[in-house]
């Protein structure tokens, strides 16, 4: 059966850190489109509780308790949903410093998260105390270009995933940053690198094609974009084939509406990088 994609922005994004939804969805298409609904956080760093009243621009803002409160509240209004987070979910605060990412992985666990990828900081207690923490984690940490299999994280990870909403079979998988440079190495061990563009290429081509998915999605903790050639989630939109949509973390950015890339065959990509962004997919069944 084919299927269409429509995706239209109606509402621009608050502030992220006070998790304003960013809404894309449909308008003027007939009752008979199947309607995703796509949750995704991104570097929350362990911010467990709201950032504090000290006069700071993001005073006030954030917290786990408002976002549980705020994707409760939108599964409320939506029958099909996916809720993902694009990396850097440990450190920032003393949380982490304390419990090593035990209750930011049993909090994600509790308001439901599907799929996560992981970030460069998830890596500051090591691998052996990663690969630990995990056990608290009732969803999966996607990653198809680190090989893991000579470091404890062996076997903790999977290189993608496949949901099926409302007839809809969407396929994730995530990538991370080159870690050599930016991490201590004693903290990623044996971890090898593979080239993100390489592997996406790959991945979701075999989502696509072999798992007869929908809807691809990348969880890219590569960085929104460089002065220099590093590999960036608008290169990797330029550069792949068949990714709908990459929801990135890393620099930080916040957009106030998702970047389009058009590549060269005709298609688009979709980027988006704030840090709690809600966006609503529409299938026409033709």
């Amino acid at each position: 059966m084919n299927r269409r994609l429509f995706l239209q922005q109606t509402t621009k994004a608050g502030s992220a850190l006070a998790f304003s939804p960013f809404i894309l969805n449909s308008q003027g298409i007939d009752e008979e489109l199947i309607h995703l609904t796509i949750l995704h956080t991104n570097d929350v760093h362990s911010r467990i509780e709201p950032f504090p009243m000290d006069g700071s621009r993001n005073q006030g803002l954030g917290g786990a308790a408002r976002r549980a409160w705020l994707i409760s509240e939108i599964r409320k209004k939506s029958q099909h949903v996916l809720l993902l987070d694009a990396g850097d979910m440990l450190q920032g605060t003393p949380y982490f410093n304390v419990f090593g990412g035990e209750l930011e992985f049993k909090l994600m666990s509790e308001m439901g998260y599907d799929a996560a990828t992981i970030g460069n900081h998830e890596f500051d207690g090591g691998m052996e105390s990663l690969a630990r923490q995990l056990q608290h984690a009732d969803f999966p940490i996607l990653n198809a270009n680190y090989d893991f299999s000579e470091t404890p994280m062996a076997g903790k990870t999977k290189e993608f995933k496949v949901f099926e909403r409302g007839g809809i079979r969407i396929g994730v998988f995530g990538l991370g940053i080159e870690l050599e440079g930016l991490v201590p190495a004693a903290l990623y061990g044996n971890t090898k690198y593979y080239d993100p563009v390489i592997t996406a290429n790959k991945i979701a081509d075999t989502l696509r094609f072999e798992h007869a998915c929908d809807y691809v999605i990348c969880l890219s903790h590569l960085g929104y974009k460089y002065e220099d050639s590093k590999v960036s989630d608008q290169i990797l939109a330029k550069e792949t084939r068949e990714i709908d949509l990459i929801l990135g973390g890393h620099t930080h950015t916040f957009l106030t509406k998702p970047d389009v890339v058009q590549r060269s065959n005709g298609r688009s990509v979709t980027i988006s990088t704030n840090v709690l962004t809600v966006f609503f997919a529409s299938i026409l069944y033709l």
